[in-house]
């Protein structure tokens, strides 16, 4: 857990079922958490006040009884307060009745997936991560290579893929659009590589390396694999060569070449991949017969 669990923005997939399944949800047009008309979310001064406020409580050693009002407040202030009841295509909701009978989504079918050598496989697991704050411990560990059989399954039913990954390596690249693994890269060292090495990654195909449990476990237990970044892998597609890489959907923005999207090769899905979160009607029955669901 690197000696901490993080405070901020981020955390883990089921963060979103977990809170779909207490408060449920609403549609934009009903709440969007923006005020003062602002057209994008800025937390920090948010966060800011928070931590001062629970750091304050700890260091006195007294928290009061009422702490989550005041948590509410300072929420309520930067996001506006959330509607308990409100009227959508004329109809009444509140934002449990709304998720449960307008968009259907169940939290049960939402499962976490994980592939790691620690692990015994097809048996559920902690994710060891700062992010998982929440200490789930359900994360169902699978071979590696029934990740990717999982994510292809998936995408061929039409469903869409959540992606836990890291994209702190040289050859993620948000602005080329792409992530590859290139060979050698478990021994590369960032500060020696020169731009041009960089750059032909990613004008090209070329050969990766080959990924393995072993090596793919051995990036994270040395933390070369880190737990960096959700993103939403939306379909499949090849390049020049007929070789497969996954179109991935990313929450920074459209000033990369692909306007939000990226491509990931399988390579790079099968190293770095730290969990991912799937409908489990997309996964093959013999999969879910293994996995117990």
């Amino acid at each position: 857990m690197d000696g901490n669990v993080n405070y901020g923005d981020g955390g883990q997939a089921h963060d979103v079922t977990n809170m779909l399944a207490k408060y449920g949800t609403m549609p934009e047009s009903v709440y969007t958490g923006l005020i003062n008309g602002d057209t994008i979310n800025n937390f920090g001064p948010m966060q800011k006040e928070i931590l001062s406020k629970l750091k304050g409580w700890l260091e006195a050693h007294h928290i009061p009884a009422n702490w989550k009002d005041t948590i509410n407040q300072i929420l309520d202030q930067h996001l506006g307060k959330v509607p308990a009841e409100f009227t959508y295509n004329g109809k009444s909701y509140t934002p449990k009745s709304f998720a449960s009978e307008y968009t259907g989504l169940k939290a049960d079918d939402y499962v976490e997936i994980m592939s790691q050598t620690n692990t015994p496989y097809w048996q559920t697991g902690m994710l060891m991560v700062p992010d998982n704050w929440a200490f789930m411990e359900n994360y169902i560990n699978v071979p590696l290579s029934d990740l990717t059989e999982i994510i292809d399954g998936a995408l061929k039913k039409g469903y869409t893929v959540e992606w836990d990954t890291d994209c702190s390596e040289p050859y993620f690249s948000w602005l080329n659009s792409a992530a590859v693994v290139p060979q050698g890269a478990d021994t590369l060292n960032a500060k020696n590589l020169d731009k041009a090495t960089i750059a032909g990654w990613f004008t090209h195909p070329a050969p990766e390396m080959k990924i393995t449990p072993e090596n793919r476990q051995a990036a994270y237990n040395n933390k070369r694999t880190t737990d960096d970044h959700l993103m939403h892998i939306v379909g499949l597609a090849k390049d020049q060569n007929g070789d497969e890489f996954y179109i991935v959907k990313n929450s920074w923005g459209t000033g990369n070449i692909y306007k939000g999207f990226l491509y990931a090769s399988k390579a790079f899905i099968n190293y770095k991949t730290v969990a991912i979160m799937v409908n489990k009607n997309a996964i093959d029955g013999k999969l879910r017969k293994k996995m117990k669901l």
